[in-house]
């Protein structure tokens, strides 16, 4: 079957599954490093260990030929996400998840992306899920590179994805304790991404998607960035420096107003974040608070990597991006701002009328709240910290995660037993039967 023409950079191809796998029929599956991962039902594990299987045979294991497509989920920049499943050898379900044995397989055409100069962007993304291993990020199962198509097979998410799920929410916006859920599990996550020295870059409700627990998996890493040099090193701060970095950031809500004080500019390599020397000096004692503090806290931030690239969705841009003045992970603490923001409001705070009425409003527009809903006091400070214009005093520019896991609106948050939370919505257990038998570009899926 011959390709149709590439289409414009500015519109998303569409392949029908049927489409793919007549082309790929004939085409056999190369195995990858393959990561566990604990949320992933066991029949889901032993069809992803098959597959990486195949590595020590001479004769791959697994064929194009056993891999059916169901449906298509959805599409990107540079590929289309279908719903797959193993059809041989047959697999034994798990009874209690009828999503075993199903992937996502994102399939991209590798003409295209010579075209477009996207090869890059994949081999990123390849080289990123394979390095995964944490329970709110995919795992990659295995990958087939052929001269005409590069496919990713990774975990199913039954449950679509936070976009979808707002716009079913009464006024199309999430309660306090849904957003605070939601958005201490993408903190984790991003926290891991920063700890493997990769900058996400591309956070939005519609790249959070939901499992079948109703717990979270961030997806869509080709506009990440992935520092080549080094891997960051978790370091552990002692209590003097976080307290301070608490008393800055945590005594007391700061006004987008407020001028906090300016850290000076220690860049170490071969560590994550400053030495206690780095922080501005206290010129005023504090007394002893009578609580006690837990001692040594874990810090994880990636080394000092800098990228000039214009990438990102419009309205999630940070300022840095948008200036074209280089930016390293104080973007993603931007992004978190502005989904925090979204998903009370049902809107993104910058938003104009076109694109570069929205890319000013990032630069140069103070950050304002609608009068409705009333959304409470800590989330507006939160909100407000994340997205102070100049990354260095962004919450969590200094010392990561650890500063925003501090901040008074995740007060109550179990950061250690995040997955044994209950979680705001989970999803109604899967069934084949809702899936049409064609898949068009016309109707809606929500899954992914």
């Amino acid at each position: 079957m011959e390709t149709p023409p590439p289409p414009p950079p500015d519109h998303q191809q569409q392949h029908h599954p049927d489409d793919v796998s007549e082309d790929l029929l004939s085409l056999s599956f190369t195995s990858t490093a393959t990561t566990a991962t604990t949320t992933s039902s066991d029949a889901t594990l032993t069809a992803a260990s098959s597959i990486s299987s195949s590595s020590s045979s001479t004769q791959p294991l697994l064929s194009f030929s056993d891999l059916k497509f169901l449906v298509r989920l959805g599409s990107g920049d540079i590929g289309s996400v279908y719903l797959a499943e193993l059809s041989s050898p047959p697999l034994v379900r798990s009874p209690g998840d009828p999503t075993s044995g199903m992937f996502a397989a994102k399939v991209m055409d590798k003409k295209e992306l010579a075209s477009r100069n996207k090869e890059g962007r994949a081999r990123t993304e390849m080289e990123i899920l394979e390095m995964l291993d944490h329970p709110f990020l995919p795992s990659l199962y295995a990958a087939v590179d052929s001269p005409k198509w590069l496919c990713l097979l990774t975990e199913f998410c039954p449950g679509g994805d936070l976009h979808v799920l707002r716009q079913r929410q009464p006024l199309k916006r999430f309660e306090e304790s849904a957003v605070r859920f939601y958005a201490s599990e993408v903190v984790v996550a991003l926290e891991y991404l920063h700890m493997m020295g990769i900058v996400y870059r591309d956070l939005k409700p519609e790249n959070v998607l939901i499992r079948s627990d109703g717990h979270i998996m961030l997806t869509d890493f080709d506009l990440s960035l992935k520092c080549d040099t080094s891997t960051s090193t978790a370091q552990i701060v002692n209590d003097s420096a976080t307290q301070h970095v608490a008393a800055i950031h945590n005594s007391h809500f700061v006004n987008p107003g407020d001028q906090p004080p300016p850290f000076s500019a220690c860049i170490l390599p071969d560590c994550i974040v400053p030495v206690v020397s780095c922080f501005h000096p206290r010129r005023h004692r504090r007394k002893r608070s009578a609580r006690r503090h837990a001692g040594p806290e874990f810090v994880a931030k990636p080394v000092d990597v800098r990228s000039m690239s214009f990438v990102g969705t419009h309205e999630y841009l940070a300022p840095e991006i948008v200036s074209g003045e280089g930016h390293g992970s104080a973007v993603d603490w931007w992004t978190l701002g502005i989904f925090i923001f979204e998903l009370f409001h049902g809107v993104t705070p910058f938003r104009g009328l076109d694109h570069e009425m929205t890319l000013a409003n990032i630069v140069a527009r103070a950050l304002e709240f609608p009068k409705e809903p009333n959304v409470p006091a800590a989330a507006r400070d939160l909100i407000s910290q994340l997205l102070v214009k100049d990354p260095d005093r962004r919450l969590g520019s200094t010392m990561g995660a650890s500063a925003i896991r501090r901040h008074p609106f995740f007060n109550g948050v179990n950061w250690a037993l995040l997955r044994c939370a209950t979680p705001p919505f989970v999803p109604q257990p899967f069934s084949k039967e809702l899936l049409s038998d064609e898949s068009c570009p016309e109707t809606p899926v929500d899954y992914y």
